[in-house]
């Protein structure tokens, strides 16, 4: 099933004549597909079999250009393929996947959550805590308010999956740790999620600050970055430098491409020329790691060398 199936717009009629347009794009251009979703006059409702009955999410009404410039008032496919592996590990559709998503009884805090479906899908799942963060804008937050809230409700979750015992939404601008929620949370949770995260090289090094200030210090700790080529393959790569994750403590256990029809692919960091169209198809999952103590750490820097 493509990745984009369960979703559709709410909202105004969606018939103009540009909307037409834009629904044959895909038999003109039978590659493409489109990988944000939502704008101004529209929310989204994203239906999933293994759930009572359908989300919907609310965007952001963002009218200032920094706001506009977060793109957190979309839905990305990297949020679409998170929550799907997230429902599908915890729900054991999937016991052949590359990785374990489950998230039962565990704690969980997302970074750049945008419209946060995978904190939804995770609280409406078993999650034992969720936070979810993005930047501090006041039209960001105040959605991402309204959607977590509403959202992460038992009568949204399967029978006996509900377990939240506690949801928190606040403000993180990545790599800054002196307010209250950075505070609160050091070294809180079991995963961390970000999706769709990796488009911004010049903030690579403040979110991987991030990611090791919220990962918990253990073995069984996980980081999950999820990130679309929509703006190239090189400045995604560049997030998962071996040297600079273990200067925070961090490395990669496992890393894969999957596209919008499920297939999967060996990570390759350059794949030379690759027409725009097949390269927005793919998405790259990490799974991240603590290295266990400061002494593999130092080693890990000297083997890089």
């Amino acid at each position: 099933m493509a990745l984009t199936s369960r979703l559709s717009l709410t909202g105004p009629d969606v018939s103009e004549p540009e909307d037409f347009l834009s629904s044959s794009l895909g038999i003109i251009f039978p590659n493409d597909v489109t990988n944000l979703h939502g704008n101004a006059d529209h929310g989204l409702l994203y239906t999933s079999p293994h759930l009572p009955k359908p989300l919907e999410f609310s965007l952001a009404q963002v009218s200032e250009e920094a706001d506009r410039k977060l793109f957190s008032h979309y839905l990305w496919n990297s949020s679409l393929l998170l929550a799907e592996l997230i429902e599908s590990s915890t729900l054991g559709l999937n016991p052949a996947e590359r990785h374990d998503f489950s998230v039962s009884a565990l704690s969980t805090i997302e970074l750049g959550a945008g419209t946060a479906l995978p904190s939804v899908m995770g609280g409406l799942l078993g999650a034992k805590r969720v936070v979810v963060t993005d930047y501090p804008s006041p039209p960001v937050i105040v959605t991402l308010r309204e959607n977590v809230n509403s959202l992460i409700k038992s009568e949204n979750s399967p029978s006996e999956r509900f377990a939240v015992e506690e949801v928190k939404v606040g403000g993180h601008c990545w790599g800054e740790f002196d307010n209250e929620l950075a505070k609160g949370f050091k070294n809180q949770f079991d995963r961390v999620y970000a999706a769709d995260c990796l488009w911004m090289p010049w903030q690579h090094d403040n979110l991987r600050r991030s990611v090791a200030w919220f990962l918990k210090e253990s073995e069984e700790a996980r980081a999950w970055i999820v990130g679309a080529f929509h703006t190239g393959r090189e400045k995604v790569a560049l997030f998962f430098d071996e040297e600079k994750l273990m200067e925070v403590g961090l490395e990669v256990e496992t890393i894969w491409e999957r596209d919008c029809d499920g297939v999967d692919r060996e990570w390759d960091a350059d794949r030379e020329v690759e027409d725009i169209s097949a390269r927005k198809r793919w998405l790259v999952v990490g799974v991240l790691k603590r290295l266990r103590d400061e002494k593999e750490v130092r080693e890990s820097k000297d083997k890089a060398r």
